[in-house]
């Protein structure tokens, strides 16, 4: 591990609307070949990379229950469109010449690897990218929650969540062009004030098991390794 780094293993979150693109519905090529991209650019500097990936450019267990559906059918189905997200991912990392391993939280083991520590460890330090889906198999835990819960399990320096925005502002800045970014926050602050960071199970978890959080755009390519290099434009979120 390269000692160089100022985090060596690193769990990114990406969610599902992030892979949209331009596009309403679906996948965008271009958009999986830029995150991708910058996933092998942190392996070349010889980090360890490990993804969640969420669902929602594909299907929202919540938006059918706010309907009356089943919410737990729903977030069933919601586990799967991760599953479907993780595989598009896992097939443009292999192309573009980055070995990738599929871990889900429920076993189907014609598509993908079951989720152990143990596998996990062992395929990150092999240098290949483990990509967990399928959350924590569980309804009424979001993909946040299962981002943080894996960093834990993995021992990850860092939890990284890619986003729309280039870190933490008091408000949405696309909103309120009054909104200040900060540089650095705390957990505490995070939960506070309300901010749409993480969920607030996440954001609590990350606070108990000592984990930052670099929040960052996913727009901005290049900057998942500047992040790992300890330069970049990004909010950390850790205890002071």
């Amino acid at each position: 591990m390269t000692s160089s780094l100022k985090f060596n293993r690193v769990l990114l979150k990406i969610s599902g609307e992030a892979l949209l693109g331009d596009q309403e519905f679906g996948l965008d090529p271009a958009m999986v070949s830029q995150v991708c991209a910058d996933v092998r650019s942190g392996i070349d500097l010889g980090a360890q990379v490990a993804l969640v990936v969420g669902g929602g450019n594909l299907f929202r267990g919540v938006a059918l229950a706010a309907q009356g559906a089943d919410r737990v059918s729903g977030d069933h189905m919601g586990m799967l469109a991760t599953v479907m997200n993780g595989i598009a991912l896992k097939m443009e990392l292999q192309k573009q010449g980055v070995d990738a391993s599929l871990l889900s939280a429920i076993p189907m083991p014609d598509i993908c690897e079951t989720f152990s520590q143990r596998a996990s460890d062992a395929h990150l330090a092999d240098g290949r990218v483990v990509i967990f889906v399928a959350g924590l198999g569980h309804p009424f835990l979001t993909t946040d929650t299962g981002a943080a819960m894996r960093a834990a399990e993995i021992g990850a320096d860092v939890l990284m969540k890619a986003t729309n925005v280039d870190g933490v502002y008091s408000a949405d800045p696309r909103k309120d062009p009054s909104a200040s970014r900060f540089d650095v926050i705390d957990h505490d602050d995070i939960l506070a004030r309300g901010l749409q960071v993480l969920d607030t199970a996440a954001v609590a978890l990350a606070r108990d098991i000592d984990i930052p959080i670099a929040v960052f755009s996913i727009h901005e390519s290049g900057q998942f390794a500047e992040i790992l290099r300890g330069g970049g434009r990004f909010t950390l979120v850790k205890d002071r």
